[in-house]
């Protein structure tokens, strides 16, 4: 059993997805938090689909694809941010115009004759390929993303809180979205490299989205996801040894697997208390004495 345990950690390839997977959780239990907060989670889907020309263009030229998915996000990022902005779009048509018109254009892009073999991990990402490059340039960014939310955390909040009156608290709402975008497209380009534009947001979204469920304070929600990222990354990372099966996909999977048992476990504690109150005043009902009579003298 022990031997079990610990042979895959023998593996430099299974460290470097760890290390991968302990980064993209750290960073995401943080962000995350705040993209359920600012009800960003179709927003956050949508960036990650829109890196997909920047990481063919990446392909076609030889160049970093972490470099190609920084450039396909921020041009997301910006666009949905601007034109989001606009009373007779919404934001939900300018994420869908934005980020359909990029995918188009990725596959495009793809179907070239030049395009190289092998693009399909550009949708999945390569976990278990992950180099010891890759983890330098998503540790610089996990340390700029983490810093950035430490210094805009009192603008998020008043934000977050109270739109309407933020500029009152020296903050200011488009550049406050400007900013908590571009950080999500930093942390996809975390990602994208081990888990690809497919897979990334169940790494950033999933495990806060199941701290959700029990904690209701911002901080414990953070902590409780980063410890649920890293978990599930572990575990992930087993099924993939032993049942030979996709890295980044039994992570996903693993993910979504402990958010619904969470998720269901919640809603049944919830229904059990429901009968037991319901019970309880029934009891009570039943046992309180009935109207004396008695007339007056």
């Amino acid at each position: 059993m022990a031997h079990a345990l610990a042979d895959p950690w023998t593996q430099g390839f299974v460290q470097r997805a760890f290390l991968e997977l302990a980064l993209l959780g750290i960073v995401g239990s943080a962000l995350g938090c705040w993209v359920l907060f600012y009800e960003l989670s179709y927003g956050a889907e949508s960036l990650a689909h829109s890196l997909f020309p920047g990481l063919v263009l990446a392909a076609l030229a030889g160049i970093p694809l972490v470099l190609g998915a920084a450039g396909g996000v921020l041009v997301a990022a910006a666009a949905i941010a601007v034109f989001g902005r606009t009373p007779e779009i919404g934001r939900d048509t300018a994420i869908a115009v934005v980020i359909t018109t990029l995918f188009g254009l990725g596959v495009l892009l793809a179907l070239v004759p030049a395009s190289p073999p092998g693009l399909n991990e550009l949708l999945f990402g390569d976990l278990l390929g992950v180099s010891g490059t890759d983890l330098a340039i998503a540790t610089g960014l996990s340390v700029i993303v983490l810093t950035s939310l430490v210094l805009l955390h009192r603008q998020l909040l008043a934000v977050g809180f109270d739109r309407a009156n933020a500029v009152a608290f020296g903050a200011r709402p488009v550049l406050v979205d400007l900013a908590l975008l571009g950080l999500l497209a930093a942390a996809i380009v975390i990602g994208v490299q081990g888990l690809g534009n497919l897979l990334v947001l169940a790494v950033l979204v999933g495990p806060a989205a199941t701290a959700r469920v029990v904690a209701r304070r911002l901080l414990p929600m953070m902590c409780l996801a980063a410890v649920i990222a890293i978990a599930c990354g572990a575990g992930g990372l087993y099924l993939s040894y032993y049942a030979e099966t996709a890295g980044g996909a039994s992570v996903a999977g693993i993910t979504l697997a402990v958010y619904l048992g969470v998720r269901l476990g919640a809603a049944g504690q919830a229904s059990v208390a429901r009968r037991f109150l319901a019970n309880s005043r029934k009891r009570a009902r039943s046992s309180s004495p009935g109207p004396s009579g008695g007339s007056l003298a």
